[in-house]
Parts: C-alpha cells; sequence; structure tokens
C-alpha cells in the first residue's frame, strides 16, 4: 500500500499539485477545503478512479493544513480547522517567535497525520472484513446512529441542527423510490427522475454560497508578522512534546471517524485535554507552544479518522468525505467492504496517497510558509468571478444540461441563508448523502422480513446501533441541558 502511489509517476506529480492546491485555498480565509474538492471534481471526470482520488485526497490534506499560517501570521484562519491555533500561534509569532511557531503548527501536523495514517492502514480492512457480516438492518440502524451523532454535535443549538438534518433527507427524496421503484417528488420535471446530483448541490453548498459572504477582515489592508528565524525544528526540540503529540493525534483520529464532527471540534477537544492534564495551563492562550501542537496535531489526524469510515463501511465520517463519496459515484466504485474485494488497488490508492500527501505537505509548507501568508491580501471580490465561472462549469458539465446548473444556483442560495441563520451546513448534507443509503437499507430489509420491523430489535447488531444512538442523543441533551442551566446562573448572579 505504501508503494502504490509511487508505482506511477502521474500520481506522485497529482499528490504534488493536490497538496499545494489544498495548502493555497486552506491559506485564503473564507476558502475551504471543501469548496476546492466540490470545483475540482468536475475536473476529473475523465480521470480513471485511482487518479481523481489521489488528487482529490492530497487537496484534503492540504487544505486542513494550509490555514495555519495565516492563523499564526494574522490571527485569520485560514480553514475552521485553524481556529484553536490562533489562541496560541499569533500570540507567539506576535512575541517574535513566527518561525518557531510555524515550525511547531507544521511538524505537529505531518506527525498527527503521519499517526492517523498507521490507523487508518492497519484498521481499514478489519473493519471492512468485520462489516460484511452486517445485514439491512444493520446498516440501517449505523445511518441512523451517524445521524444521530451529526445533528447532536451540530453546534449550540439541537434544533437547528435537527432541521438542516431533516431539510437534506427532504431534498434526497425527490426521485426514484428504492423500495417500490415509482416516482415520487418530481413535480412534472423529468429532470428530476434520477433525484437531485449530488455534484450540484455541493458545489452550490459550498463553493457559490462563499461568494455571497465575504470573510472577515476583507474591506481593509492586511497586516501580520514578519517570519524570523529557522522554521524546520530539531528532532530534539520535540523532546517534551512526545506525549501531546500522540494523546492529541489519538483524540483527531477518534474524532474524525466520528460522523460528520470535523477537524475544528477534534482541535478543540485536543487542545482543551492538554491544557488541562498541562502543569501551567495559565500559559495557553499567551503564546504556548503546547496549545499551537495540540492544535494542529488533532486537526491534522482527524483526515485519516474520517476516511476510516468512508472506505471500510461506505460512511462519510466528515463533510469533505461525503464530497468524496461523490467522486467514488461519478468513477462507478462502491466504498464499503466490497470495495477491498473487487477494487484493491484503489484502497491501496486512497491510503498511499494520504500518506505521501502528508509527506508533500511537511515539504511544500516549510519551503512556502514565508511568502503563503500573503495569500490572505488576496481581496475576496477578485476571486468572484473566477469561483462562479467554475461553479457554472463543473454543474454543466456532469450531465451537459443546464437543469444542473439552476440546481447548484437554488443551494448556493439554501447554503447562504443556512449559514446568515447560523444553521449548520454539515447535518445538511451527511442528510443528503446518508438518507439513500439509509432508504435503501430499509428497503431491503423489509423486503426479507416480510414488511416486518422487529429485525430492528431482535438483531444484536441492529439493536447494538440503536442503542447507542439512544445514548448520544441522551448524553446530547443532558450536556446541553447542563450548559443552559449553568448559563443561567451566571446571568441571575
Amino acid at each position: 500500500m505504501i508503494t502504490e502511489v509511487l508505482s506511477q509517476p502521474s500520481l506522485i506529480m497529482l499528490v504534488i499539485l493536490g497538496t499545494a492546491l489544498g495548502i493555497t485555498v486552506g491559506s485564503i480565509p473564507g476558502f475551504t477545503g471543501a469548496m476546492l474538492i466540490s470545483l475540482t471534481l468536475p475536473l476529473t471526470f475523465n480521470m480513471s478512479g485511482q487518479s481523481a482520488l489521489t488528487l482529490l485526497v492530497a487537496m484534503y490534506v492540504g487544505s486542513v493544513s494550509g490555514g495555519l499560517i495565516t492563523a499564526t501570521l494574522l490571527r485569520m484562519p485560514g480553514t475552521p480547522a485553524s481556529i484553536i491555533t490562533t489562541l496560541d500561534g499569533y500570540p507567539m509569532a506576535n512575541s517574535g517567535l513566527a518561525g518557531r511557531a510555524l515550525g511547531l503548527g507544521i511538524g505537529a501536523s505531518f506527525i498527527g497525520g503521519l499517526i492517523s495514517w498507521v490507523v487508518l492502514a492497519l484498521v481499514a480492512k478489519p473493519i471492512a472484513e468485520f462489516s460484511t457480516i452486517l445485514g439491512p438492518w444493520e446498516f440501517f440502524a449505523l445511518v441512523v446512529m451517524s445521524l444521530v451523532l451529526v445533528v447532536g454535535v451540530s453546534g449550540k443549538s439541537l434544533s437547528k441542527g435537527l432541521l438542516s438534518c431533516l431539510l437534506g433527507i427532504l431534498c434526497a427524496l425527490p426521485g426514484t423510490a428504492p423500495g417500490t421503484g415509482k416516482l415520487r417528488f418530481t413535480f412534472g420535471f423529468n429532470a428530476m427522475d434520477d433525484g437531485l446530483k449530488l455534484l450540484p448541490v455541493l458545489i452550490g453548498i459550498f463553493a457559490l454560497s462563499r461568494i455571497f459572504s465575504p470573510p472577515p477582515g476583507d474591506a481593509g489592508p492586511v497586516t501580520g508578522n514578519k517570519v524570523t528565524g529557522p522554521i524546520a525544528l530539531k528532532f530534539k526540540e520535540w523532546k517534551s512534546h512526545w506525549p501531546n503529540l500522540l494523546r492529541s493525534s489519538a483524540i483527531g483520529t477518534g474524532i474524525g471517524i466520528l460522523p460528520g464532527i470535523g477537524a475544528n471540534i477534534g482541535s478543540l477537544i485536543a487542545y482543551s485535554t492538554s491544557r488541562a492534564t498541562s502543569k501551567h495551563p495559565e500559559r495557553f492562550g499567551t503564546g504556548c507552544e503546547d496549545g499551537i501542537v495540540a492544535s494542529e496535531s488533532a486537526n491534522n489526524a482527524t483526515v485519516g479518522g474520517a476516511l476510516l469510515p468512508l472506505v471500510a463501511l461506505g460512511i462519510p465520517g466528515s463533510v469533505i468525505d461525503a464530497i468524496l463519496l461523490g467522486a467514488f459515484v461519478i468513477h462507478g466504485l462502491q466504498p464499503g467492504p466490497m470495495l477491498f474485494v473487487n477494487d484493491p488497488e484503489i484502497v491501496g490508492t486512497i491510503i498511499s496517497s494520504y500518506l505521501w500527501a502528508n509527506i508533500a505537505m511537511l515539504v511544500l509548507m516549510l519551503l512556502s510558509a514565508r511568502w503563503l501568508a500573503k495569500l490572505a491580501r488576496v481581496r475576496h471580490h477578485t476571486l468572484i468571478p473566477i469561483v462562479t465561472a467554475f461553479c457554472v462549469l463543473g454543474s454543466f458539465a456532469l450531465a451537459n444540461r443546464y437543469f444542473d446548473v439552476w440546481v447548484m444556483i437554488a443551494f448556493g442560495i439554501t447554503g447562504f441563508l443556512l449559514e446568515r441563520w447560523r444553521i449548520p451546513l454539515a447535518p445538511f448534507v451527511i442528510g443528503f448523502v446518508l438518507a439513500p443509503l439509509g432508504e435503501e437499507s430499509m428497503a431491503t430489509g423489509l423486503m426479507s422480513s416480510g414488511g416486518s420491523w422487529l429485525p430492528l430489535i431482535t438483531r444484536p447488531g441492529a439493536l447494538a446501533f440503536l442503542g447507542i444512538a439512544a445514548l448520544l442523543l441522551f448524553w446530547s441533551l443532558r450536556q446541553r441541558r447542563a450548559i443552559s442551566t449553568t448559563n443561567d446562573s451566571n446571568f441571575s448572579a
């Protein structure tokens, strides 16, 4: 698996290109990896599945890592995953240690990705083999559990997370019903017989919606810290950070496996854990090295963790993985346990690409960190025509029909409104992607049981997944109630 990419020079070039593009986009505040990958997806139509996934996985890695540069030097996180890095990265850079702050962030990103890759390489196949014993009812319960988890961790408002998820499921309903084969909710449009296509929905939600809302700081000149001192740190300088690196990488990998949570939550939990276990917690937020290490190792480790359920189960672990699922579909591939049997070279390519993309990220960021921060000076309005053109062309190229362009525009407006009303996008996208999978499993299960729902509670696997879903929902409600009670007490005081 390690040499899968090295066996083809063209794949090596795609790893370098994808990682460089990801880092570049990640360094521009307001732009995200989801936006880059959704815009690139139409360009992969004429590629092989191996080449397309190599490019997209490399973009994934680069986009998560790139945000740390502007977060450290300008206090403007290029991606949500780097928000926590600003807490210590910027104060450290402001005190004249910008080079060391970047070195810590880049090195921690690489080590977090490397540890996550080890988990992905070792665990993916056993999980896929275990999943082959699961029937349709177990997969249906697994989808339910994933949706409950996504809703439960979707921001401060459980109702907004639930609303977002339900909207995503509702948008997945038009087309042909998997159980009966009948058309539904097409409203007389023949173009909707196959439902709303994933690609124009994703481009609208994550790319077009961004041009409507300029990022903070776009109006005036951008100033920041100059990079002084060496960036690359010696091996002995990492000696005191290894416990934090291993713990934060493990947290990031575990958080990444859970559907829909995201790298920003992984970095927050790792940062909080590092602060709680530190002998000097008062230093966090003032330029503490441990804070940078915890945040960056965790947010990069979530990438490998999120790839694990996608490859092994066909369940997207993050928003970007939902887009990657679209790449699988476009290229006639089915992620999940049968991928290891039918297309083992694709599995090797994904795992190998992830490793070499992390290596490419380390080299490219060490070489380019001194000038990448200048990308934050690119004004939002100068990029609008380019992004809009790619949105239209990418949507039209899917099936050469204007209907998909209108769908993209509609969902661009939808994404803008959801963000304006502070309704999270992750539950919407995960709901849109998982709803057909869950419905298909449900229909298969009902046909096999003669229309009975009893297997949901009589089959141990299905019952276990539903039980976990109930516990997750209960825990989420309890946590929110505790937070609400605390806030009320503070207000009264």
